[in-house]
């Protein structure tokens, strides 16, 4: 399915119906302030498997990111220190990955192992409206 969003003013059903997409374990690519993306609801198996295999890459081995709405999303699934949250504070929403220690309230199937994860908050209306829903 192809569905157009206008960055300036997406229509309001077009982003509930990339929910609901997301929602049913669907994968999207979608825009950031960077480049485009692939992106997929983190608590579902199914889909970030999905996401693995579109980008030819074992589960196991994938470094994902994860898109967050503000700061205050943050503090779940990342730890973050003062210093750090000043610096992200600064120069966030925009074109940063901040590669942060998790927590272990991050779904399993994004921590494969792993102690890190990536967290960014783009500065791009679609996503943020997307991430908000």
């Amino acid at each position: 399915m192809y569905i157009k969003l206008f960055e300036d003013n997406p229509n309001e059903r077009d982003i509930l119906k990339v929910i609901d997409i997301l929602r049913e374990g669907g994968v999207i690519i979608y825009p950031t302030d960077t480049i485009y993306a692939i992106g997929c609801d983190i608590n579902s198996t199914k889909a970030v498997q999905r996401v693995c295999q579109l980008k030819s890459v074992k589960p196991e081995k994938a470094n994902f990111s994860m898109i967050c709405s503000d700061l205050s999303n943050i503090a779940t699934y990342a730890k973050v220190s003062n210093d750090v949250f000043k610096v992200m504070k600064h120069n966030l929403p925009g074109p940063f990955t901040f590669i942060l220690p998790a927590t272990s309230k991050l779904p399993n199937v994004m921590m494969n192992r792993r102690k890190t994860i990536g967290i960014r908050i783009p500065d791009n209306y679609i996503v943020q409206a997307i991430v908000r829903e």
